[in-house]
């Protein structure tokens, strides 16, 4: 995913070019991964651009930032008006949008808390991040790397360090030929994959790791959750072992970016007949109506974005720097 057609990016209050949107080359963030950040989609709604689940997403980044000991200078509805200003501005979709916290002033030094926190937000618009496979099925591979448990990185923070095994085991994947990668956790159980969580199916039950094995607490995997429960699948979030992964019925990835992808291979082992299963269809049926507006049960995971004039009172704006 090259970051490469945005317009414009929210920095500290002020819209600039996507291309001046800089930083400092010895900036703490760049140096020790001390940045949290959030991926969120925008799509065409029935009446104009919407966010998906905007408040939770905002809530996830301030949630990361409390882990990391930074010290936020923006409430979250002045972080949530600032996604659909850049939603606004950008005048695209669908979007992919990336907001993040991060200390962009000149500050080497492991322990260094000094320095201001920035809020920069940027857009471009959205394909599908598992490329053609995200249709047809992806092909993954079960990684050497294995996910941090939370005791060494908080696995519910969104944060750039924590991507690091997630960048080796993704590229690994890549290198041997597959779309992804799925980590385990430090004792051999299902985690997730590089940059999203997995849900299995056997004899129509769905099942999915939880916070025992270190996983991220995906936003989109709380939406399949609530939308399996709708349609009356039983689920059970549990240890799941390589063995059950290998040999359930089906299995899928769930991501803001990825969205809902079934899998069809992983490690040379095949899923199903090698197709989205019935239950995977089903609730990425429910999902792609939902993100649309055209499922009214979920109209609340939805905000509106409102003409770029009238997001934020020109007056209100904070000027570029101020905290």
């Amino acid at each position: 995913m090259m970051a490469t057609q945005g317009k414009k990016v929210w920095m500290d209050g002020t819209l600039v070019d996507f291309a001046d949107a800089k930083v400092h080359v010895l900036n703490h963030s760049l140096h020790y991964g001390v940045g949290v950040f959030e991926g969120i989609r925008g799509y065409a709604g029935p009446n104009g651009p919407v966010i998906f689940r905007l408040p939770e997403h905002v809530k996830r980044l301030l949630d990361s930032a409390r882990l990391y000991r930074m010290s936020v200078p923006f409430t979250a509805e002045e972080i949530a008006r600032a996604v659909l200003e850049t939603q606004a501005a950008n005048d695209f979709v669908p979007s992919y949008i990336r907001p993040i916290l991060y200390r962009g002033e000149p500050a080497l030094g492991v322990k260094n808390r000094g320095g201001k926190v920035s809020l920069a937000i940027g857009a471009i618009p959205a394909k599908k991040y598992l490329g053609e496979a995200s249709e047809t099925g992806v092909r993954a591979k079960i990684s050497q790397y294995r996910k941090p448990r939370s005791d060494a990185i908080p696995s519910y923070a969104k944060a750039a360090g924590n991507y690091l095994n997630s960048y080796l085991a993704g590229v690994d994947a890549a290198d041997d030929g597959y779309e992804e990668a799925i980590l385990l956790d430090a004792n051999g159980y299902v985690a997730e994959g590089s940059g999203e969580n997995i849900f299995l199916v056997r004899d129509g039950k769905l099942y999915t790791p939880g916070l025992e094995s270190d996983i991220l607490l995906g936003i989109t995997r709380t939406s399949v959750l609530q939308i399996a429960k709708d349609l009356g699948y039983p689920v059970v979030e549990k240890l799941v072992s390589v063995n059950e992964l290998l040999t359930a019925d089906e299995v899928f990835f769930s991501g803001t970016y990825a969205e809902i992808a079934p899998v069809r291979e992983i490690s040379h082992f095949p899923v199903g007949d090698g197709r989205a299963g019935p239950v995977t269809r089903d609730i990425m049926d429910v999902f792609y109506r939902a993100v649309r507006g055209e499922e009214p049960k979920y109209a609340s995971w939805l905000t509106p974005v409102p003409p770029l004039a009238r997001v934020v009172p020109r007056a209100t704006r904070r000027e570029k720097g101020s905290a």
